[in-house]
């Protein structure tokens, strides 16, 4: 009983001990953090010289999360700089902290706090971010399912207990979403506006120097997630090898949005031809129950 207690004296202790080195730890990483932007504050000319740079280079200007476009609704849709415009320009700026913690997690769903830390003006943007661990599939074979429901096509989707994979996957978006949207809180607004500008220079550039290359390079990527060559003449109105720099543009933002997980294909062409029909045109001819088809064997 006394070798019992002796022990148990010790445990506590010993947590005691480490519980305060990681908390001393965690002061002095703040505390070093704050020292540098202190000692070593951003050259406003130089953020904007740095980032423009990036904005030139054709690799950076043609990712798909450098620059979305994502339906809303009503034929309509918004565009705006993604994620890896927000990477880069944190970078150029210096002196700005992004931290992700983990606050709550139980069988059903995560919730973690992303904030996004300005340490020269000490302005802070944090949000908290619910994950669920489910996904929607269509099929329910060999997993574990939650529920079911009816999609916007009509077809049955099954709820379904997500793998550790999809996990990573749903949560390292769902975290690259928040510190877009503080990021973009933090940046400001003028250099967003020149960045936008030039990214999409850029791009009109590289497609008009060589259409076929940009042109091939869109229907393959699209061809991967399903959607074939008819399928984007159904949604331009016109051949691909016609295509104007702005319609392949327009496809390339497209195929960003659905890849980032904030479209479907379907959801595309839906938005289409309500626009079309709206704007008393015929809504073009397009298969998609075969498109909806191909997608299912890619999921």
């Amino acid at each position: 009983m006394n070798m019992l207690a002796t022990l148990n004296q010790g445990i506590v202790p010993q947590a005691e001990t480490a519980a305060n080195v990681l908390a001393a730890q965690a002061k002095a990483q703040v505390e070093a953090r704050y020292m540098m932007a202190m000692h070593r504050p951003r050259n406003w000319d130089a953020v904007r010289q740095d980032l423009l740079k990036e904005c030139r280079r054709p690799s950076f200007a043609d990712n798909t999360s450098t620059y979305y476009k994502k339906p809303v609704g009503g034929g309509s849709s918004v565009t705006g700089l993604g994620i890896r415009f927000v990477e880069v320009a944190i970078r150029c700026m210096t002196n700005i902290l992004t931290e992700t913690t983990m606050i709550f997690e139980d069988d059903h769903k995560e919730i973690h706090r992303v904030s996004v830390t300005d340490l020269e003006s000490n302005t802070t943007y944090p949000q908290d971010i619910k994950i669920n661990k489910t996904v929607e599939r269509k099929s329910s074979a060999g997993r574990e399912v939650v529920s079911e429901r009816l999609n916007s096509s009509g077809q049955k989707v099954f709820v379904v207990v997500a793998t550790e994979d999809e996990m990573l996957n749903k949560r390292n978006a769902a975290i690259s979403k928040a510190i877009r949207n503080a990021g973009l809180r933090i940046i400001p607004g003028d250099l967003q506006d020149e960045a936008e500008h030039l990214i999409l220079q850029t791009r009109q550039s590289g497609i008009k120097e060589d259409p076929e290359k940009y042109r091939k390079q869109i229907v393959d990527s699209f061809n991967n997630i399903g959607v074939k060559a008819q399928n984007l003449v159904d949604y331009i109105g016109c051949p691909l090898d016609q295509c104007s720099p702005a319609q392949i543009d327009e496809l390339r933002a497209v195929f960003g949005a659905i890849k980032n997980g904030e479209t479907t294909w379907q959801t595309v062409m839906a938005e289409k031809n309500e626009q079309e029909l709206s704007e008393g045109k015929k809504a073009p001819s397009n298969d998609i129950n075969a498109v909806n088809q191909a997608i299912q064997q890619q999921g």
